[in-house]
This record gives C-alpha cells, sequence and structure tokens, in this order.
C-alpha cells in the first residue's frame, strides 16, 4: 500500500499530525504498537492521571471541607476499585473519540511496531509476529517516550513501580515513597496522599519542580507539607532500591554526604524522568541519529538527517508535553504541505495538575537573572482575592515578569485555582508581545481567578495593585 504521509506512534504529536495531513489531502496512515490508540498520554499518562487527581480531590474535599460549607456527612471511605473503573472508563471513552476521529478523516490505522526498511518503506511487525510492508513519501516519528529506570533502583512493575503501574493500584497503600519531586510524581503523590497514604519525595535537586519558577515550586511545597502531610526529602540521592511480594525498601543519603538513611513503603515510585522511545524503529537502516539522550536529531523543521522522514514530540529535544507534540504535529504536516507553520517554543505552557495547579509560561525569573535581563515582578496572592475566599482555594499567586525598559511581558507563573485553564490568557498575551500595562486596561470579570492576573500586572506597573 502506499501513502503520502505515515506517522508512526498515535499518541497526540502522532493522531494530530495524522488529522491535519489528512485534512490537507494527504493520503494518510497511522502505526501504534498498543491495542488502543492515544499513545501514553490518553492511555497511561495525562488522561488516567486526572481522572484520579479529579476523583481523589472530591475524597478530600468531603473530608476535609465540606463540613465548612455546612455539608455534614459521614461514613466516607474510598471505593478504590471503582475509582480505577471510573478512570478506566474515561480512557476507554477518550481513545475510542480517537478511533472516530480516525475514520472521519480517513486514515489508515495499523496496529503493531513500525520500522524502517528505508526512508520510504515502513514493515509493521503485529504482535502475533506476522509482518507487512507498506510505502510512504513522508514518515513522521512520533513514538513517545518511556519512564527512566535505572538498574539499581530494581524496578519490578509490582512493589517498584513507574507511574503505569501507579495508575492501576486498587486498593489505598499505607505508604509510599516517591523518587523525584517532579511532575508526575507531585500529582500521583497528590491522589494518594488525599486517599491516606503516607508520601515521602525524595529529590536530589533543592527544590521540587525544578523547571519551573522557584516561587511555583514553594508554593507548592508548603501546600503539600500544610493540606497533605507530604513529607519532602529536597537535596538527597537514592542509593539503592530492593523489593519482596509487600514492600520496597529505598536506601539513601544527602547529597555530598556518605551517611546512608533507609526507609521502608508499600510502594516506591519512582520518577525521575522519561526517555525518548525509539526501540525497534530501524533508525540505523536508515542513518537517523540520536543525540547523547537518545532523541532523534532533527532540524528547524523537525525534519530528520533524512529528507522526508520527521520527528515529532517527547522523541525529540524539549519539553516532553502533549500540547508541545500537538503543535509539532501540525507544524510537521502544514510544513509538508508548503505552508509556513509557527511554533513559539518559550511560549509553550507548563502545568502541574495539583491543587492548588501550577502553571507557567515564558521566562523564570532564574533565567532572566542568568542572562543578565533586566526586569521587574509583580505579584499577588490568591488569599486577597474574593473568588478565592467564597471557594475556599486561598493558596497561591500569580508573579508577572516583565522587561525593565519596555514593559513587555516576559513570563507569567501561577500557584492557584484554575491556574492551568488561566494560562492560556498569558499566552495569548505572550504571543503578541503585550506589555503589563496592557493587561491592566483590560477588564477582568468580578469575581473571577483572573483578577489576579490583572493585580499582578499592576503590581508589576508601579506597585498599583488595587486589592493588596
Amino acid at each position: 500500500m502506499q501513502y503520502d504521509v505515515t506517522v508512526i506512534g498515535s499518541g497526540p504529536g502522532g493522531y494530530v499530525a495524522a488529522i491535519r495531513a489528512a485534512q490537507l489531502g494527504f493520503k494518510t496512515a497511522i502505526i501504534e504498537k498498543r491495542k488502543t490508540l492515544g499513545g501514553t498520554c490518553l492511555n497511561v499518562g495525562c488522561i488516567p492521571s486526572k481522572a484520579l487527581l479529579d476523583s481523589s480531590e472530591h475524597y478530600h474535599n468531603a473530608v476535609k471541607k465540606f463540613e465548612t460549607h455546612g455539608i455534614k456527612m459521614t461514613g466516607i471511605s474510598v471505593d478504590m476499585k471503582q475509582m480505577i473503573a471510573r478512570k478506566d472508563e474515561v480512557v476507554s471513552q477518550t481513545c475510542k473519540g480517537i478511533d472516530y476521529l480516525m475514520d472521519k478523516n480517513k486514515i489508515t490505522v495499523y496496529n503493531g511496531f513500525g520500522s524502517f526498511i528505508d526512508k520510504n518503506t515502513i514493515k509493521i511487525t503485529a504482535e502475533d509476529g506476522s509482518s507487512q510492508e507498506i510505502k510512504s513519501d513522508k514518515v513522521i516519528i512520533a513514538t513517545g517516550s518511556e519512564p527512566i529506570t535505572p538498574p539499581s533502583f530494581n524496578y519490578d512493575g509490582k512493589r517498584v513501580i513507574t507511574s503505569t503501574e501507579a495508575l492501576e493500584i486498587t486498593k489505598v497503600p499505607k505508604k509510599m515513597v516517591i523518587i523525584g519531586g517532579g511532575v508526575i510524581g507531585l500529582e500521583l503523590g497528590s491522589v494518594y496522599a488525599r486517599l491516606g497514604t503516607e508520601v515521602e519525595v525524595i529529590e536530589y535537586a533543592d527544590s521540587i519542580i525544578a523547571g519551573m519558577d522557584k516561587d511555583c515550586g514553594k508554593e507548592l511545597m508548603r501546600s503539600m507539607k500544610k493540606g497533605l502531610g507530604v513529607k519532602f526529602m529536597l537535596k538527597h540521592m537514592v542509593t539503592s532500591v530492593s523489593a519482596t511480594s509487600r514492600s520496597a525498601t529505598i536506601k539513601y543519603k544527602k547529597r555530598g554526604s556518605e551517611e546512608e538513611m533507609e526507609t521502608k513503603a508499600d510502594y516506591c515510585l519512582v520518577a525521575i524522568g522519561r526517555k525518548a522511545y525509539t526501540d525497534k524503529l530501524g533508525l540505523e537502516n536508515i542513518g537517523i541519529e540520536t543525540d547523547e539522550r537518545g532523541r532523534v536529531i532533527v532540524d528547524d523543521h523537525l525534519q530528520t538527517q533524512v529528507p522526508g522522514v520527521f520527528a515529532i514530540g517527547d522523541v525529540i529535544k524539549g519539553a516532553m508535553l502533549a500540547h508541545k507534540a500537538e503543535e509539532e504535529g501540525t507544524f510537521v504536516a502544514e510544513f509538508i504541505a508548503g505552508q509556513r507553520p509557527h511554533i513559539n517554543y518559550n511560549l509553550i505552557p507548563g502545568v502541574v495538575y495539583t491543587w492548588p495547579e501550577v502553571a507557567g509560561v515564558g521566562k523564570t525569573e532564574q533565567e532572566l537573572k542568568d542572562v543578565g535581563v533586566a526586569y521587574k515582578v509583580g505579584k499577588f496572592p490568591f488569599k486577597a482575592l474574593g473568588r478565592a475566599r467564597a471557594s475556599m482555594d486561598t493558596e497561591g499567586l500569580v508573579k508577572i515578569l516583565a522587561d525593565k525598559a519596555t514593559d513587555e511581558i516576559l513570563g507569567v507563573h501561577m500557584v492557584g485555582p484554575r491556574t492551568a485553564d488561566m494560562i492560556a490568557e498569558a499566552v495569548a498575551l505572550m504571543e503578541f508581545r503585550a506589555s503589563a500595562e496592557d493587561v491592566t486596561r483590560m477588564s477582568h470579570a468580578h469575581p473571577t481567578y483572573t483578577e489576579a492576573t490583572k493585580e499582578a500586572a499592576l503590581a508589576a506597573t508601579a506597585d498599583r495593585a488595587i486589592h493588596i
């Protein structure tokens, strides 16, 4: 079979690339190793984790907040099997939605491992070992990433687990140790801490969510300590992990120290990052190179060294975010069609779906300091916001960084309620190179959480916030 465009991998980057290619008139195929489409994000990542985050937040609020609202409840308990079943139904519905989109756009779906025979010939190997070959003028690699599991951590998928297994636990653990204070570890740690699990986080860096603005990390850690009882051990490194059929033992030490400590838990969640997934792709057959971290090397048009072969998403450099992959999928399809697509990587927002949520876009304060850019800061706390007091979501703040000379917004960072949605306003403003003063002249509905953005902009322009 001959195709104009073939996409290997059906995650957010892959399926979006396929849909956009089909919309542009290309005969398109997509290859997926799983039985269901959607990649890591829909099957064992973004979607199922958010389902559990929402379920656990409902339970936590019922136990901790409802009485303050005048709602009295007794006999509240967690039905973990039902919680997992609901999560599975959300995943199933979402994956079926991708099936519908493939049919709607007349995209041919192949199940199996796709690998290069040559740059225009793809071999598809099914689960039963059978194989077939297809031809394609252009190929887009969108195979995503997988969790990093160092040999010394003895990952077994039972007691020493990754995010994949953490989404399938059907009994609330008494204790969980999380290695890594990044997005994945903190989101899943929040789920289980809300349900009553004792959670400890061991992080090598001196802050959690180290890639985001430091104020965000401080605010989130304070909230998770106070509201959920999560324990944090920063500047510590894990030396080894071992497991029995019932528990995991984690040995660790403080950075720069030789004194080793030990802790035990029902589960040890390894969440130290992800690596590009290129297994069985046959990159060597067509001369595609990878960098020191195993990522496919691409140019400014996301094309590899081999003309007509592109790569997007987690398998290339940059933030491992579903929406970044989606933008790249659209970019490549439109580039193949001869258009002039646009991506501003500085304006790909990052979000942590804890509660309070964390969101940021643009430069952090530390990044501006490192390159010597003169800037000004405006901050506004949610505790000073009427809408936040009404909903009992008073933790966190909005922080705006603006150029000291031109007032152009350089970065926006938020910790608070619904900041995952609020950050879109900041992205739009920065795409059009708005100034902090521009924000102050925009009417924000009252009472809303987004008023905090306007107040932070006011604070950044001559310290003239109204409500603090």
